[in-house]
């Protein structure tokens, strides 16, 4: 698609650009959000360099351009491509009263003078440079003063380094620019010498020196450049010095293709660092093309400019004309539709006048500047004498004029200039001494070949056998340059084989045309309130006159006659057959399904041709108010169908949910109490353990304390030293055990515990089985033969001798501690138990209970256990003390054997 933005200067046509590309990159978003920002700092950037301030807009486009976004077929923006035309170079030697050069020689002029940078890049901070002053000699305290200025060199610095501009290339255009300033400031002075009056020199170097330091060339060679030229006859090379107006001209042309050629370079750049990724397949790529050129222009002097602008204006006009009017009517008779003719303005005359060849203007135009000797003044006398038609005419009185009838109004241009602004001529050795720079940058400029249209090339041209003569002071060695960047002859990249202006103006209509009938256009007119450039002021005759001659009024008579539909028979039904078909059917693009569709609408005025159907502007509203009605109830049924659907998914997967919760709840809670169980009897385990060790433990060392001080018992040294001490506790153990028959309960028992507590405890089955035990030993003890063997007591044992003793340790089976420990099945067990965990309370007691494992005891356990000595431990082998065995294991033993 293409968007053609037109109107006049000043009616808005930059600003609705920049509104339209917002539109498009938010539209089209794509995932490299970088792009995006890229695609948007484009206009910003290009304007600074190719719009000025002019007599009727602050902000005039000075070019053409042709912003074309690529976009993806599902609509995501990946690149863009700008394309420049026609930038008017002469403003920036020159401007008409009231105007200003291009806007970036103010900004980077206040941005370096807000950093100190000035005398860095050479340039004066008192008066400004000839190339930017004007007669009103407030330049300079308009760029100190104004903080506009500084901001949008801020701004121009941030769109150089958003699109990808590395460091030092924005360094080199900065150098150029600044150079280009210092190059206006260049002077000449008329010099004779005995043979030639017409030399000319340079009386003020400085001016001289800075440029050619900032464009890091020779001084001495610039001069030469500047004030000589070459002329190659018959292989002869003859330099011919230039007088003071022709080296002015010769400074004014450098200055002009320095800047060219770097707006040329810019927008290249940009191109290659926007360019869409190489991956995807150029067949596949949707753009819109957006086109915003300079508007119709009239002012109160009007130069060759403003006739190249106004013709480029006349061109869009009869493109407009073409696609609106006499397309459609084409279009009628071709499909057999009888519509009415509408009568509108054709300027394809006027074009005719200004665009054919041999004797059109520009023609006449190109000709006349071949000719050395041609005038100003010749050139109107040709127009004149061949342009004999009612839209050209020529005013009396005034010889450097002429008129044009411009599909917007009558437009007189002075003809002075034309020849030298058509002629444009770069000179061949100010190339040579350029492609000597040190600048990468400078030498690429003009390195590079130009185009048809006059635009740097982006690929260099092939290298050539043709002939490649050297200016003779590079021949002569004076300047070091690399020869194959010179090898390329100067008229590559000039205009010495007579391209013109002219001829450069038809090439980029040409290319301009050829991209805009590609696509489906679009048009958008700018109308201009008024002339005073005043807000909320609307002046009915400007705006009745912009309607006239743009074709709006046409435009409407047509728009209310014809069709503005025009849709092909298989387009159609593709769109609209939900109307009167099923969503499942697929008719077939034929007449009388459209015939079904429109019929079902119930729409008129409405006509069938051959391939197309012929809609008015109203009737598209109303078949897509229709399909939107239609497409909302079927939206309606799928949003109840996949509601009932989901609703169900969600029940069914609730449920689901709901016995899984279930099922990890049920294991979990198994699995928590399995390891409190565990933990449970670990612990008690733990506690058993703990208790029957710290009984045994006490009860060794209390029997053995008593059996050392024991009435009259003294141990033979031999025997005790063989005796571990636990025998003689076993001994003595058992002959109290034997002389007893019931447990002896201790005084501190009868004063602390009740009656039914001792009651309760002496009837126990477990004491009154222990007493039977004691009693059934005694009388086996009593018996020799038994006496004789194992079961004799531990001392008796050691008296016979040692041998017997260790009989009885092997016949004995050991108990380890990780072997299953007893259960508190004695009273003395179950009264230790009871006083650890407090159910036995006390009285006099005021030391608190000792933590497990412990060897201290309670208050009053002395008497206790001092009562129980009668009740004697059965005796076990020497591992008694170090792992012990509970005490139940012992008696069943003893009672088995």
């Amino acid at each position: 698609q293409c968007i053609i933005i037109s109107g006049e200067s000043g009616a808005g046509k930059t600003e609705s650009a920049h509104l339209i590309v917002q539109h498009l990159t938010f539209l089209g978003k794509a995932n490299n959000r970088a792009l995006r920002e890229k695609i948007l700092q484009v206009n910003p950037l290009v304007e600074a360099f190719g719009n000025a301030c002019t007599a009727i807009n602050d902000n005039s486009s000075r070019f053409g351009k042709y912003l074309e976004m690529m976009f993806t077929p599902t609509g995501a923006v990946m690149g863009a491509k700008i394309s420049e035309y026609l930038l008017e170079k002469s403003r920036v030697i020159k401007q008409a009263v009231g105007e200003k050069n291009f806007h970036i020689f103010y900004y980077i002029y206040a941005g370096l003078y807000h950093q100190k940078k000035l005398s860095e890049y050479r340039l004066p901070d008192k008066k400004p440079p000839r190339y930017i002053d004007n007669e009103t000699g407030r330049v300079m305290h308009d760029i100190v003063t104004k903080d506009s200025y500084g901001r949008q060199f801020e701004a121009i610095q941030h769109c150089f380094r958003i699109i990808g501009f590395t460091d030092e290339e924005v360094y080199s255009v900065y150098r150029i620019l600044t150079g280009i300033l210092n190059t206006g400031n260049i002077e000449f002075a008329a010099i004779s010498s005995q043979h030639q009056t017409d030399k000319s020199e340079v009386p003020n170097p400085e001016a001289l020196d800075n440029a050619a330091a900032l464009l890091s060339i020779g001084s001495e060679e610039l001069q030469e450049a500047l004030t000589s030229h070459c002329v190659v006859t018959r292989g002869e090379t003859i330099i011919r010095t230039n007088t003071v107006d022709k080296a002015a001209d010769v400074r004014d042309a450098m200055s002009k293709a320095l800047y060219g050629r770097l707006f040329s370079w810019i927008v290249n750049r940009i191109n290659t660092l926007l360019q869409p990724d190489k991956n995807i397949n150029a067949e596949n790529r949707m753009n819109v093309g957006i086109l915003d050129i300079f508007g119709f222009e009239n002012f109160a002097r009007n130069s060759f400019e403003q006739l190249c602008i106004n013709i480029a204006n006349e061109q869009i006009q009869f493109y407009f004309n073409q696609h609106i009017f006499a397309l459609e009517q084409m279009e009628y008779q071709s499909e057999g539709i009888d519509a009415t003719t509408v009568d509108y303005e054709d300027n394809r005359p006027l074009l005719d006048m200004f665009l054919q060849k041999p004797m059109g203007l520009l023609s006449l135009l190109d000709e006349e500047s071949r000719f050395p000797q041609a005038t100003d003044l010749t050139l109107v006398d040709k127009f004149e004498d061949n342009l004999r038609c009612k839209y050209f005419w020529r005013p009396k009185g005034v010889e450097l004029s002429f008129g044009i009838q411009h599909y917007a109004g009558k437009v007189l241009y002075d003809a002075s200039a034309f020849l030298e602004k058509n002629r444009d001529t770069l000179p061949a050795d100010v190339v040579v001494v350029l492609r000597t720079s040190e600048n990468k940058l400078l030498q690429q400029l003009f390195s590079s070949p130009l185009t048809k249209t006059g635009n740097l090339a982006q690929a260099r041209a092939r290298v050539t056998a043709a002939s490649r003569s050297l200016p003779p002071q590079l021949s002569a060695g004076r300047i070091k340059v690399d020869t194959m960047e010179v090898m390329r002859h100067p008229e590559e990249t000039t205009n010495m084989k007579r391209q013109t202006m002219a001829s450069y103006f038809r090439y980029s209509l040409m290319d301009l045309l050829s991209k805009m009938v590609v696509g489906q256009p679009h048009f958008i007119r700018c109308i201009k309130p008024n002339d005073d450039r005043e807000a909320l002021t609307f002046s009915h005759e400007r705006v009745l006159l912009q309607l006239r001659y743009t074709g709006i009024l046409e435009t409407v008579k047509i728009r209310q006659k014809g069709y503005s539909h025009r849709i092909l028979f298989e387009e159609f039904v593709k769109r609209y057959y939900y109307l009167a078909f099923k969503a499942h059917e697929t008719p077939l693009g034929s007449r009388e399904n459209c015939l079904a569709i429109l019929e079902k609408s119930k729409l008129d005025n409405w006509i069938l041709g051959k391939t197309k159907v012929f809609l008015k502007y109203y009737h598209i509203e109303q078949l897509n108010l229709f399909l939107r009605e239609v497409i909302g109830r079927v939206v309606v049924m799928q949003a109840y169908i996949k509601g009932w659907l989901g609703a169900r998914r969600y029940k069914k997967v609730k449920e689901k949910r709901e016995n899984s919760a279930v099922t990890i709840q049920s294991a979990w809670r198994g699995y928590e109490a399995r390891r409190k169980y565990k933990e449970i009897r670990n612990r008690r385990t733990d506690a058993a353990i703990h208790i029957q060790a710290a009984f045994r433990g006490y009860i060794v060392r209390k029997n053995c304390t008593r059996l050392k001080n024991s009435t009259g018992f003294v141990a033979d040294p031999q025997l005790t030293s063989s005796c571990s001490a636990s025998d003689f506790d076993c001994e003595e153990h058992w002959q109290q055990t034997s002389n007893q028959s019931s447990p002896v309960v201790p005084d501190f028992l009868d004063k602390q515990t009740k009656k039914k507590d001792l009651d309760e405890i002496s009837a126990s089955p477990f004491i009154q089985k222990h007493s039977f035990e004691m009693n059934d030993s005694q009388s086996i003890s009593q018996s020799q033969s038994v006496a004789d063997h194992q079961l004799s007591s531990p001392l008796r044992s050691h008296k016979k001798g040692g041998s017997e003793n260790c009989l009885e340790q092997k016949l004995r089976t050991p108990r380890r501690r990780c072997q299953q420990p007893k259960m508190l099945n004695s009273p003395e067990d179950n009264m230790y138990y009871n006083q650890l965990n407090g159910t036995l309370e006390y009285q006099g007691s005021k030391r608190k209970p000792r933590k497990l494992g412990q060897i201290k005891v309670l208050d009053g356990e002395d008497e206790y256990y001092k009562s129980l000595s009668a009740v004697e431990s059965i005796p076990e082998d020497d591992s008694f003390l170090s792992s012990p065995s509970p005490p139940s294991s012992r008696g069943v033993s003893f009672a088995q054997s």
